[in-house]
């Protein structure tokens, strides 16, 4: 089919591809679905995400240039959760630091966001019922 609303994967450029693989398995508690020297690809629901080493990553999007990580978020991927605190204490207790939150936001959602080795937002959310 010719459809274009079918998200298969996301493949995300890293670092340290060994530091970024740990942090997946410990905030995700994800194990690689496949896995060589220069990348791994996780499964989240429905969609994996490749995590490729950012040396790769030129020949894929030429003739444009991939960022450094350095420039900061260019985008959120958030994953919805039924209690963000407790998801929160789960990333906590396994070494991942937030940015910020747990937080109500005033579009009725309550979050919290927490960035991979490499710099890529990730944001978990509740709906808040009232």
């Amino acid at each position: 089919m010719n459809s274009l609303n079918n998200l298969e994967c996301v493949t995300l450029f890293v670092a340290d591809l060994a530091r970024t693989r740990a942090f997946y398995e410990a905030a995700f508690d994800a194990r690689p679905i496949y896995s060589d020297a220069v990348c791994s690809v996780i499964g989240l629901g429905g969609v994996m995400v490749n995590l490729l080493q950012e040396t790769e990553a030129p020949q894929l999007v030429e003739p444009m240039v991939p960022a450094a990580s350095s420039a900061g978020p260019r985008m959120l991927m958030t994953i919805r959760v039924a209690d963000v605190d407790e998801a929160c204490a789960r990333l906590r207790q396994n070494g991942v630091a937030l940015v910020n939150g747990p937080i109500d936001r005033p579009w009725g959602r309550r979050t919290a966001a927490f960035a991979d080795p490499s710099g890529h937002m990730w944001e978990i959310a509740q709906e808040i019922r009232s």
